[in-house]
C-alpha cells in the first residue's frame, strides 16, 4: 500500500512539473511578443498625433484589454509552479483572476464590434455617417469596459475559502462549476459573436467582390477584406477550441456527461486556455492592417488639404 502510495505522489510530481514547464514554455513568447507588439500598436497609433478612425478606436481598447490580460501571465506561472501554496494573499488572486478571465470577454465582444463596423460602413454606407463615428465607437468600448468590469462579482466565488487561499487560476469550487447561469453567460458571448462575425464577415466579402465586378476591378483581397478575415480568422483559432472544451468539462463535472478520463479532459482544457492566449500576439496581424489603413487615410487627407 505504501509502495503504491509512493508511486502515485511521484507521478503526481511529475505530472505537475510537466503542466509547469509547459505553461512556462507556452505562456513566456505569448507574454514577450504580446507586450512587443501592444506597445508597438500603441506608438504607431499616437505618434504622430492624428485623428483616430472608428477601427483605431476599436484597436486601442483591444490592446488595453490584451495588456491587462499579459499583466497575469507570469503570476499564472508562477502559480503552477506554487501549487497549492498561493502566498500573494486571496485579494490579489482575486484581481488576477479578473483581469485574466474576464478581460477575455472583452476582447471577444471588442472583435465582434470591429467586425460589425467594417459591416455598416461597406454594407450600409448611408447609414454609416449616423451610426459611426469615433465618440460612438468610445461609447461602445467604455460600456463593455464596464460590463465585464461587473462581470468581476463572480471571480469572487471561484474558490471555497474567502481568505487565506492556497491555489489561484485553478481548483475552482464546486459551486462555480455548478453556476450554470455563468456558464451559459460566458458560452453564449463566444457563440453568438462567432455566428455575428460569420454573417458580418460573408456579406462584407460579398459586397466587395460584387463591387469589383460591377466596376471590372482586379479581384484580389482588398485591405478591408483583410481586416475582417483576419480578424475572424484569428477569433476561431484562438477562442474555439476553449469554448468547445470548457462546455464539455462543464458538463463533466455536472455529471451530465460521462468521460472515461477527467484528468485527460482537465489538461485538454489548460492547453486549449493557453491557446487562447495567443489571441495577444495574433492581434498583431489585424493591427498591422488597421493601422496602415489609417496611416493612409491620414497620408490622403493630408494631400487632399495641401491641394
Amino acid at each position: 500500500g505504501s509502495q503504491q502510495t509512493k508511486e502515485k505522489n511521484c507521478l503526481q510530481v511529475c505530472r505537475h512539473l510537466q503542466t509547469s514547464l509547459a505553461f512556462l514554455i507556452m505562456y513566456t513568447p505569448t507574454f514577450i511578443l504580446g507586450l512587443l507588439f501592444n506597445v508597438m500598436a500603441l506608438s504607431f497609433l499616437f505618434f504622430p498625433a492624428k485623428k483616430l478612425s472608428e477601427s483605431a478606436v476599436y484597436l486601442i481598447a483591444l490592446i488595453f484589454l490584451d495588456t491587462l490580460l499579459l499583466f497575469t501571465l507570469p503570476f499564472k506561472i508562477v502559480s503552477y509552479h506554487l501549487q497549492n501554496k498561493w502566498k500573494f494573499g486571496s485579494m490579489f488572486c482575486s484581481i488576477l483572476e479578473s483581469l485574466y478571465f474576464i478581460n477575455m470577454y472583452g476582447s471577444i465582444l471588442i472583435s465582434l464590434c470591429i467586425c460589425v463596423d467594417r459591416y455598416i460602413a461597406i454594407q450600409h454606407p448611408f447609414m454609416a455617417p449616423a451610426l459611426r463615428s469615433t465618440k460612438k465607437a468610445a461609447l461602445v468600448c467604455a460600456v463593455i469596459c464596464l460590463g465585464i468590469s461587473a462581470g468581476t462579482v463572480s471571480t469572487s466565488q471561484f474558490h471555497e475559502e474567502t481568505y487565506n487561499i492556497s491555489s489561484c487560476f485553478h481548483n475552482f469550487s464546486k459551486s462555480t462549476w455548478e453556476n450554470t447561469g455563468l456558464i451559459i453567460s460566458l458560452e453564449m458571448i463566444f457563440f453568438g459573436s462567432m455566428v455575428a462575425m460569420a454573417f458580418c464577415t460573408i456579406q462584407i466579402i460579398r459586397c466587395l467582390r460584387n463591387h469589383r465586378i460591377s466596376e471590372n476591378l482586379q479581384t484580389h483581397m482588398t485591405r478591408a477584406e483583410k481586416v475582417v478575415v483576419t480578424n475572424f480568422v484569428t477569433f476561431l483559432v484562438c477562442f474555439t477550441p476553449y469554448h468547445v472544451t470548457f462546455f464539455l468539462y462543464f458538463l463533466e463535472r455536472n455529471s451530465i456527461m460521462h468521460v472515461p478520463c477527467h484528468t485527460v479532459l482537465r489538461d485538454i482544457l489548460q492547453v486549449t486556455l493557453c491557446w487562447a492566449n495567443l489571441n495577444c500576439c495574433l492581434d498583431a496581424v489585424c493591427y498591422y492592417f488597421v493601422l496602415k489603413e489609417s496611416a493612409e487615410a491620414s497620408l490622403q487627407n493630408k494631400t487632399l488639404s495641401q491641394g
